[in-house]
């Protein structure tokens, strides 16, 4: 089938609901219609010809056909993560990432296109182990982002988010101060920004209360 594409299909009870069929749905010995569009697909056959590939041939192979094969994995963990299905997103980011981090580069040019292609996936592993309340590891992708591109503003903002989890609420201020530099009107980073703030305060006075 290709996309936009309708089909029906026409299965006997054996290849359905048999012959108790699903009571109040479904009656006994049903014969079902199904009708089928595809609205959209995700080709991974060269994805699958790729990771088959030796570590030698996937060393050697143009860089594009591995650029290529990074996106359409992006593409899946996105997907997942779009339907909360977080863990296979996880798996999906950390599979393009080895592919990429494997890779011996040949070239300064190669070099940075590795890095670019590394920075969306850092972010993107940042927030799905933040979805998973693992912000360690949100802040060490993070970190790993801010390696790539130390001004990124959602890189700031999703350590910010880590160390606020870790109640680490300095490093959570200065993280949130410096992407609301780069973004004053953000309201995600400044509403982030004040509860970091409140936080931090309440737990000054806490201190304060029993220094006394």
């Amino acid at each position: 089938m290709k996309k936009g594409e309708f089909s029906r299909f026409l299965l006997q009870p054996q290849y359905a609901y048999g012959d108790m069929g699903c009571p109040s749905l479904i009656p006994r010995a049903a014969v079902v219609l199904y009708e089928v569009q595809i609205l959209d697909y995700l080709d991974s056959g060269h994805v699958d010809e790729f990771i088959a590939l030796s570590p030698e041939e996937q060393n050697f192979a143009p860089l594009s056909a591995l650029l290529e094969v990074v996106n359409t994995l992006r593409s899946f963990g996105n997907r997942c993560f779009k339907q909360s299905r977080f863990y296979n997103a996880k798996d999906r980011y950390k599979q393009a990432m080895t592919l990429l981090t494997n890779r011996e580069t040949q070239s300064d040019s190669e070099k940075e296109k590795i890095k670019s292609a590394l920075l969306p996936l850092y972010l993107n592993l940042s927030l799905t182990e933040l979805r998973l309340e693992s912000p360690k590891k949100a802040l060490k992708y993070g970190n790993k982002a801010l390696e790539i591109d130390s001004a990124n503003t959602k890189a700031l903002f999703r350590v910010g988010q880590a160390h606020l989890e870790l109640q680490e609420y300095e490093n959570a201020q200065s993280c949130l101060i410096a992407a609301q530099a780069k973004k004053p009107f953000d309201s995600d980073i400044n509403n982030l920004l004040r509860k970091v703030v409140s936080y931090k305060e309440s737990l000054d006075k806490e201190k304060d209360l029993y220094s006394k």
